[in-house]
């Protein structure tokens, strides 16, 4: 998949990033931009958004030495973009006193970007890719593409967390069973570096509608012992009508919880077991 990634620029620049696909090992974007003007040309100069800014910039990079980008590729590059926009939208509302070019260069910069991530938004929406689906749903609610990403889902073509996470937050407005049932696959696949703690409270969420009450509890207690969130000792309590015994229990299986979730162990666990068997 070939795309156009700056689209206000000279012909030449446009044709020398499109076709120049040599290997630059440059680690920093001023070397970037040194080496390869045509994808820093329409950003703006000062030091506003400079994380955003130098994302973008990378992100460039990477899919100018990519003859093939992938959907994942392009999505990325979609949130870069975005990201960017947003920054310097922001940036070119605030008037440099001293130096009034650098607020025209920020206008400059945000006016190329809008457009870009337009027509980048323009040439992906109908794409079938499933990152390119997900794009269209989560951020500009494109129903089609929804059901794109559903029917991926339902293939089990759809391993990525953030996905599987945002399918579980829509089901639970229509289908606590289907978003039970992708949170537990969530916290199955999920290594300590990529887990979430807010898909506990989805589970707890869930289980409180379904009056299962003890499980509201277990799983707003492990959310509690992975983060800083607190929780009225009452409010617990009363899911279990006083029953410290219970409680007790039910604290234990949410300290077994957690520490496996921490090691990574869950999927093989036994509480993992337990908790399915009587989901």
């Amino acid at each position: 998949m070939r795309l156009n990634f700056v689209i206000i620029t000279p012909i030449m620049s446009l044709l020398a990033l499109f076709s120049l696909f040599g290997c630059d090992n440059a680690a920093n974007t001023a070397t970037i931009c040194k080496n390869n003007p045509e994808l820093c040309d329409d950003l703006h100069r000062d030091s506003w958004c400079r994380y955003e800014r130098a994302d973008l910039i990378q992100k460039r990079y990477t899919l100018k030495n990519t003859p093939s980008p992938t959907g994942k590729q392009i999505y990325q590059h979609l949130i870069n973009l975005e990201n960017y926009s947003k920054c310097i939208e922001l940036a070119a509302g605030v008037q440099h006193i001293m130096h009034p070019e650098r607020t025209n260069d920020r206008v400059r910069a945000f006016g190329i970007s809008a457009q870009n991530l337009a027509q980048l938004r323009e040439t992906t929406k109908d794409n079938p890719d499933l990152y390119l689906s997900y794009y269209h749903w989560i951020r500009l609610n494109d129903q089609a593409a929804l059901s794109r990403v559903i029917k991926a889902q339902q293939a089990g073509s759809v391993k990525d967390l953030e996905i599987l996470a945002s399918l579980a937050s829509y089901y639970q407005k229509s289908d606590l069973d289907k978003a039970k049932a992708l949170y537990l696959q969530l916290l199955d696949s999920a290594d300590p570096d990529s887990f979430n703690p807010d898909w506990l409270l989805g589970l707890a969420s869930i289980y409180h509608q379904q009056n299962d009450l003890e499980k509201t509890y277990l799983f707003s207690k492990a959310n509690v012992l992975m983060t800083r969130n607190t929780a009225s000792d009452a409010k617990m309590n009363a899911l279990i009508n006083g029953n410290q015994q219970l409680a007790h229990f039910l604290d234990e299986q949410a300290d077994t919880l957690v520490e496996h979730l921490k090691n990574g162990d869950y999927a093989s666990s036994e509480i993992r077991a337990q908790l399915n068997a009587s989901s």
